[in-house]
């Protein structure tokens, strides 16, 4: 039985779960959730599992009906939120009669918001996950106006929270911590302090496979041919151009240009949120 009807999309939005870690020596790589905090405490505030399946909504847009009634919850970029034009807030449990429409704006801080609804989108799982992966083509298609989607069955647990408090998406300048390497010894001196030293601005062309970034030439000492090598998400690449690119959550699982550095883990949910003109700073981290 359909409960969610989708009436607008928004640049993009996706069906998102945690993703396929431990595939990549069959050439498939994590995808999932850009902002893995986000979109666990979406599904912690309506009771599901964290890893159940829910829409990743990128720059706002989002419109939807329901076809029964829903308990949903929103969060990542805070989009003004309405159910049939009355208000409601992000980063709690909002209740959503059958044949309301939900409609998201446009966030004014952030990238990427997610909508959980309690039971879970219930799209037939690829590979051991219903994540839209939209470099290797794999899990459900985009949303489109007109796309119809099941939720599950609900939980036993109920919510416990009605909001959640959250430290609010960065407007200005962000800080990401990065280890350098593996391939740092290619890069002059100059490049390294660059690197950590002057912000890099993220460009429009970047998605959920990598922010390519404006900023200092990052300068090679080396000009040999690397063979492909094993890529992670936060991997700064720097191609031909010398300009690094960022890779998130549908990275390719090798690439041949050097990487000069890794976002550390913990910093990626923050590097998931940068959007276009926004400026990001590096700095050395553990």
């Amino acid at each position: 039985m359909s409960c969610v009807e989708v009436l607008a999309t928004g640049p993009l939005a996706t069906v998102q779960d945690l993703g396929r870690p431990g595939l990549a020596g069959i050439g498939v790589g994590p995808s999932g959730a850009a902002d893995g905090g986000a979109f666990r405490l979406a599904n912690r505030l309506v009771g599901n599992d964290e890893g159940a399946a829910a829409i990743e909504v990128t720059f706002g847009g989002l419109e939807v009906r329901a076809t029964r009634d829903l308990t949903v919850a929103l969060t990542g970029a805070p989009c003004p939120i309405t159910v049939d034009g009355r208000g409601a807030a992000a980063n709690s449990v909002v209740r959503v009669p059958s044949g309301a429409v939900l409609k998201l704006g446009l966030p004014d801080r952030g990238l990427r918001s997610y909508l959980a609804v309690r039971g879970g989108i219930d799209v037939e799982p690829v590979l051991g996950s219903r994540a839209t992966d939209v470099l290797a083509g794999l899990g459900p298609e985009p949303l489109a106006p007109g796309s119809v989607l099941r939720v599950g069955p609900a939980p036993q647990q109920f919510p416990r929270v009605d909001q959640a408090p959250v430290a609010v998406c960065a407007a200005d300048e962000i800080t990401l911590r990065v280890a350098f390497g593996p391939r740092h010894d290619w890069f002059t001196e100059e490049a390294l302090t660059a690197l950590v030293s002057s912000p890099y601005e993220v460009t429009a062309e970047s998605n959920r496979v990598g922010m390519r970034l404006a900023g200092p030439a990052l300068e090679r000492s080396r000009t040999d041919e690397l063979p492909s090598e094993g890529m992670v998400p936060g991997a700064l690449q720097v191609p031909p151009s010398a300009r690094p690119t960022l890779f998130l959550a549908d990275h390719p699982v090798t690439g041949g240009y050097p990487v000069i550095a890794v976002v550390v883990a913990a910093d990626l949910d923050k590097a998931a949120q940068a959007r276009p003109g926004q400026r990001i700073r590096f700095r050395r981290g553990s």
